[in-house]
């Protein structure tokens, strides 16, 4: 089969074809204005990557960026099953839950003394090393330890042997291109392949491998090494948690069947037609977000703005799930245990 659709023509072709999921442009332009004025009055920005979430590397490094690889690398599948009982981690006096409560783990360890980040130690960990960096201060245990440990064993071990044990190699082979790193990142590491076949078209979503690129481009605060002159070509990182927002605001909207089968807590497979729709139309969504947004800049000053890209309108709208939970809960997340997301 020939190589994927790209995320963003990948969106755009499912979008085209979807029968469960459909984008609203009149939902799409209500947010673009909203987004318009945030953006305009300077509330999102690259810089909130860091300033508003304390977890956050506040460096730009090499240990930084070994974070950000780390953290990437298992960023998947922190839902609970049962919402009463969740994955929890106290650090520094507060407690996290979800995406956070494995960031203050790891902060945790390297306060510990334990190399958590590092390449080298991390592509030989014990199983038992694992668990204790991921211990829980509930009874319920981080998901999918054992895969966790395989894929940090085999991306450990790539990035000693081909890139000299450091992420930030790799960041300088992409000659500051965000497309050129997105392609190291997939051709060298198995489990950034975020690929499927839909209508018969092979299409990639590539929502790690994306994130991985905003978080090295946010971590380097776009500077140096992360001024990416091609970071608008990154499209937003379709999860679980995005679609949420956007169905909140009337950006995409939901069959009543598969509405049905959300609301009856359905786990879905990864590659199932629902679950692809979901991502694709969101990534599409994103994409006629952001050209709305530049539109308004246009008919305000006469040019784009490069303040603006998918990579923050992601942010803005994984921040506003988090932060709304009630809301956009009405319609609950579609539910896949992988590793892509």
């Amino acid at each position: 089969m020939a190589a994927p659709l790209g995320p963003r023509e990948t969106g755009k072709f499912i979008t085209e074809n979807s029968k469960n999921v459909f984008v609203d442009m009149e939902g799409v332009r209500s947010l673009a204005e909203k987004l318009f004025e945030k953006i305009d009055r300077k509330e999102l920005t690259l810089k909130g990557w860091k300033f508003l979430h304390e977890l956050n590397p506040q460096g730009s490094g090499e240990d930084a960026v070994n974070w950000v690889f780390f953290a990437d690398t298992l960023n998947f599948s922190f839902w609970s099953e049962n919402q009463d009982k969740k994955y929890l981690v106290k650090y520094k006096g507060k407690e996290y839950s979800g995406y956070w409560s494995f960031c203050a783990a790891i902060n945790r360890a390297l306060d510990e003394g334990i190399p958590i980040t590092t390449p080298s130690y991390y592509s030989t960990v014990s199983l038992d090393q694992l668990k204790h960096v991921f211990r829980s201060d509930t009874d319920v245990p981080i998901t999918m330890i054992e895969t966790r440990l395989e894929i940090l064993h085999q991306t450990g071990k790539i990035l000693v042997e081909k890139f000299g044990g450091s992420f930030l190699t790799c960041v300088k082979k992409s000659e500051r291109s965000a497309v050129k790193l997105l392609q190291l990142v997939v051709e060298n590491f198995p489990s950034y392949r975020d690929e499927a076949v839909y209508q018969g078209k092979k299409v990639a979503f590539y929502k790690r491998a994306q994130i991985l690129v905003g978080d090295t481009w946010a971590v380097l605060e776009g500077k140096d090494e992360g001024s990416f002159y091609d970071i608008d070509k990154i499209t937003m990182f379709a999860d679980y948690r995005v679609p949420q927002t956007l169905l909140h605001f009337g950006v995409i909207r939901y069959s009543e069947e598969l509405v049905k089968k959300l609301k009856e807590g359905l786990l879905f497979q990864n590659g199932d037609r629902e679950e692809m729709e979901i991502r694709g139309c969101s990534i599409w969504a994103v994409e006629l977000i952001n050209e709305h947004v530049q539109e308004l800049f246009k008919k305000k000053g006469g040019k784009i703005s490069h303040e603006v890209n998918p990579i923050l309108i992601n942010n803005f709208l994984w921040d506003f799930a988090r932060d709304n939970r009630k809301a956009v809960d009405v319609v609950p997340f579609h539910r896949v245990r992988c590793i892509y997301y």
